[in-house]
């Protein structure tokens, strides 16, 4: 990807529209709130990595002119040039940042960027669209599968085993977003909170971005054609075959081909089998009210191969026989499952859930309403003058002013003004200088601290 063609059309206009006497830009992003009030940061050392280590090439520089004279609008052929002859293409810019990992209220800064060369004020702005969209979605992801870690959690710790939480929710979403990068992307932010995981390309990049040996596991699983294709009238048989293929390990079955209870019905014949295998079958609904279905197949379970009773007082199918729910899962429906196990005194531990779409897929810019905006602005890159937006139409919006610190007053994050900051601590730490990476994470260390508040 050419660097100076990943921005919207009209940064690339801007470079004539700043005051002659700016020479530094300080701008930075927060989440202005949205559907949680706090938030997982993850996701920027992938940019860092991937895309604002590159260095510009006179290939791209010349790429890019043809493209933006046939696009219609001036293109700044010299800033670039310069960048290239003073720079040998590193980006003169620099971004401080929270540690990933970090469980952040919203309304504070989670990262900030000024360029160090006074010829290149322009080139904050410039890579706006590039660094927002390589945080906001892996930070939603990442914080939507945090929320639903603590939820599931809430219930194992009321009538189950907290610690299967680890396992609790499955990734499913690979199909379900809108590319391979997406998948990396999104996949790897689930895998902070969890390990159990059937998209593959989110460990690929927690490997490659984060150093991650494995950061995901999965198990053999049927699909509708694997059973289907043996006929209405062999479907035991196709169950006998995942017996006698995976039955000795953990595996997982898809039950409603053609009727889900009556399934069950087929696999109680087929459970000591895989209890004398040592093994484990997960059976999977795949359609219909996952609430009422869940309880349901449960109970169908409990009333063929009996159950325990746990510790707690919940009723606990035996080990070598278990739940899997990934049909209409999302954030709702999993506590409103878990609470009808919780009614009908089901223990957690029975169910495990899998989630695609509303993991990966169903957020936006504004599920956690992210933005980036200028806070200051320098003619020596020492003193520096507030810049803000305050529209009245919408006080939401107003931004922060002058630059900034992150400070930590008993485990409650605070955005406060630099020159307040004095002997605190600023939780911002430089990530970035120049076209080199100055700190990295190893995902051991952001699930550590993802996990500190669990």
């Amino acid at each position: 990807m050419n660097p100076i063609l990943n921005t919207d059309s009209y940064k690339i206009s801007h470079y004539l529209q700043y005051p002659k006497d700016i020479k530094f830009v300080s701008s930075y992003i927060e989440s202005r709130g949205g559907r949680w009030n706090r938030l997982l940061f993850y996701g920027l050392q992938i940019f860092l990595m991937e895309y604002l280590s590159q260095k510009i090439t006179y290939e791209n520089i010349d790429e890019a002119a043809d493209f933006i004279a046939a696009h219609g609008i001036k293109f700044n052929k010299d800033g670039w040039k310069y960048i290239v002859e003073h720079h040998g293409g590193a980006l003169p810019l620099e971004i401080e940042a929270v540690a990933e990992g970090s469980i952040i209220q919203t309304e504070n800064v989670l990262l900030q960027i000024k360029n160090t060369d006074p010829n290149l004020a322009w080139l904050v702005g410039y890579f706006e669209t590039a660094i927002l969209r390589s945080i906001w979605y892996p930070v939603a992801v990442a914080t939507n599968s945090y929320f639903c870690k603590q939820n599931i959690l809430h219930f194992l710790k009321e009538s189950g085993t907290p610690e299967n939480i680890d396992f609790a929710l499955h990734d499913f979403g690979a199909r379900g977003v809108s590319s391979f990068e997406s998948a990396g992307i999104g996949g790897s932010a689930h895998m902070v909170n969890f390990k159990g995981s059937d998209t593959i390309t989110g460990a690929l990049f927690a490997k490659k971005y984060y150093g991650a040996d494995m950061a995901a596991f999965s198990i053999p699983a049927s699909e509708h054609s694997t059973m289907t294709s043996w006929g209405k009238e062999n479907e035991m048989k196709a169950y006998e075959n995942m017996v006698q293929s995976y039955g000795d390990g953990i595996f997982a079955c898809v039950i409603d081909s053609y009727d889900t209870l009556n399934a069950i019905d087929l696999w109680g014949k087929l459970f000591d089998e895989v209890r004398s295998k040592g093994g484990k079958v997960v059976l999977r609904p795949d359609s219909g009210n996952p609430v009422t279905m869940a309880s349901q197949c449960i109970e169908k379970m409990m009333s063929l191969a009996g159950y325990k009773l746990n510790s707690k007082g919940y009723k606990v199918l035996p080990d070598h026989i278990r739940l899997i729910y990934g049909d209409g899962i999302n954030p709702q429906s999993i506590e409103d499952i878990l609470n009808e196990l919780k009614f009908r005194k089901i223990s957690s531990d029975n169910i495990v859930f899998g989630m695609g779409g509303a993991l990966l897929q169903h957020l936006n810019r504004d599920t956690l309403r992210f933005a980036m905006k200028v806070n200051a602005v320098s003619s020596d890159g020492i003193n520096w003058r507030d810049v803000y937006k305050n529209p009245i139409t919408d006080p939401k919006k107003r931004s922060k002013s002058g630059r900034l610190a992150l400070i930590k007053e008993n485990d409650i994050y605070k955005t406060i003004r630099a020159d307040e900051l004095g002997s605190k601590d600023n939780w911002l730490i430089p990530v970035f200088k120049d076209g080199k990476i100055l700190r990295k994470f190893s995902f051991d260390e952001i699930r550590a601290r993802a996990r500190e508040f669990d």
